[in-house]
């Protein structure tokens, strides 16, 4: 009984200091944009450091494929029966719809009050499609996207993810291994599906069959979910990772990726090698972040991020998201009277953290009835994921 304990007791930690991992993606993700709304983006190293803070959003996706793989991992490395799905979908959908479909509403509402010129993702079909996380399949997404919800194409990717990922976790665990547990097997088969990332993107490149916006559709980012559904395995067979190299592949990879070999910023035209470079390093710093609390024993990193206010913005880190782009843009326009591309990328980045999370927080409360009601009771590691998991 003892041995249980410790076992749940390092479970809970393990899937806080995740939840904290995605408050630092959060900021991240608020640090790029408040770049590009301050003008610091740029060729100089200095302004790719910056724009590569977008690492956040494959942080997200490598977590999400972690802690939504495992749980059917663990069921057939254990002969356990596999997930519900109805519960699957009931616990995704009640936890990403109730706060979306409030921020996507209060940005239109809002921004019809705003001078935002004439924008197609202001229109009335530019709702439908936000409401529907459609918008990325517009064949020119960047010229339709709604100006308050930019950053929501990479929640259009996440629900794509969630859509076929049984049908993924059956294609591996049931067809490809007959149910029984066959480590190697599954791992190999994630390979080819990480293959599809490089092939997609290829296609894209070399022919005119995909719209411009392809690049914005799951298979172009598959890899990163792939890679956190490789850790779940690793995980369940034991593996280990120094954290003096998952440390040094993070910051080295963050390092060589502000490089040109990665794509020039300003000039948003790359050619195919520079993209599948930049991307390759993503994955490999945002596995190697997730790892470093997934495959080792307790560490200093992983205490930092089991702290308790770490874990609470961890916790609210998804409305954060949501909100942040909107609160940005007033916090520039309305409070600091900043033209856009001028100002205190630091000024900002306090301001918006500042006005973001305690709207986050309300929004949190307000709408986490709607997904809490059922499921594991609190405080166990499985109630704890269901938090961390979130994109």
């Amino acid at each position: 009984m003892e041995s249980r304990r410790l076992f749940l007791s390092r479970s809970e930690d393990r899937v806080a200091s995740l939840t904290g991992l995605r408050a630092v993606a959060a900021l991240l993700i608020v640090g790029t944009h408040a770049a590009y709304g301050t003008g610091q983006l740029s060729n100089s190293y200095l302004g790719t450091l910056y724009a590569r803070l977008e690492v956040g959003v494959p942080i997200f996706f490598v977590l999400s494929g972690f802690l939504l793989f495992r749980p059917w991992v663990r069921a057939t490395a254990d002969g356990a029966p596999t997930p519900s799905l109805r519960r699957y979908v009931s616990r995704r959908i009640r936890r990403i719809v109730p706060p979306y479909f409030v921020v996507v509403l209060i940005a239109y509402a809002l921004y019809h009050f705003r001078d935002a010129g004439p924008n197609p993702g202001h229109t009335w079909k530019g709702l439908l499609e936000h409401l529907t996380l459609t918008q990325i399949y517009e064949p020119v997404y960047f010229y339709v996207m709604h100006q308050g919800l930019t950053q929501t194409w990479s929640l259009a990717v996440e629900f794509a993810f969630y859509a076929v990922l049984p049908l993924l976790a059956g294609l591996l665990l049931r067809v490809l291994c007959k149910g029984a547990w066959r480590p190697r097997p599954i791992l190999a088969g994630l390979g080819c599906l990480a293959a599809i990332t490089p092939a997609w993107l290829s296609l894209q490149y070399g022919t005119d069959w995909l719209p411009t916006s392809a690049g914005m559709w799951l298979p172009a980012h598959l890899l990163y979910f792939v890679g956190g559904m490789a850790l779940a395995v690793l995980q369940v067979i034991g593996a280990r990772v120094s954290l003096l190299i998952a440390g040094a592949v993070a910051v080295l990879g963050y390092l060589i990726v502000s490089t040109p070999i990665a794509g020039d910023v300003i000039a948003g035209e790359t050619s195919l090698w520079q993209t599948l470079v930049k991307v390759a390093l993503y994955a490999a710093i945002a596995c190697a972040a997730v790892s470093a609390l997934v495959l080792r024993e307790s560490h200093g990193f992983e205490r930092l991020l089991n702290a308790s206010p770490v874990v609470w913005l961890g916790e609210i880190s998804y409305e954060v998201f949501l909100l942040h782009v909107i609160t940005m843009e007033i916090v520039m326009a309305s409070v600091l009277n900043w033209p856009v591309f001028t100002g205190s990328w630091a000024v900002v980045v306090v301001l918006t953290v500042a006005m973001t999370v305690p709207s986050a927080w309300l929004l949190h409360r307000w709408t986490r009835a709607a997904w809490a009601t059922s499921g594991p009771p609190a405080n166990t590691p499985q109630s704890i994921a269901r938090v961390a998991a979130v994109p």
